[in-house]
């Protein structure tokens, strides 16, 4: 077994962007990037990993499968089973393009659900 602070899904640890399936491991929640830098000043330390898409301008958050299913957040687009998201490697922790901005931990990937749907009512415009 390897010895990783990585999540699973994010192994075996390589050098470029892989195209990862939403809806096994977690779904995506995509957020515009004014909104979602808003959204993270609300969650503060509560957010979990973020993926950040400096060419496309948006905001990545991660939560359970099917925790986001039944949402109805004009700013947020839920991706799920039958969605991929480009997913970089996790030494990328920086712009430009696609980059963690919040790094996943074996312990600390997934947002709480409850706590970023409040802050996306919050955040959005």
């Amino acid at each position: 077994m390897p010895n990783s602070d990585a999540p699973r899904w994010l192994r075996p640890l390589g050098p470029v962007v892989r195209m990862l399936p939403a809806g096994e491991w977690w779904d995506a929640v995509r957020v515009p990037l004014a909104t979602g830098l808003r959204t993270l000043e609300h969650l503060g330390t509560r957010t979990g990993a973020v993926i950040e898409d400096g060419y496309g301008g948006v905001l990545y958050w991660l939560v359970p499968p099917g925790a986001a299913d039944t949402w109805d957040v004009p700013a947020a687009h839920i991706l799920g089973p039958g969605s991929h998201v480009a997913v970089p490697p996790r030494h990328r922790t920086y712009a430009p393009g696609l980059h963690w901005r919040v790094p996943p931990t074996r312990t600390r990937h997934w947002t709480d659900p409850a706590a970023l749907h409040d802050a996306l009512r919050l955040a959005a415009p």
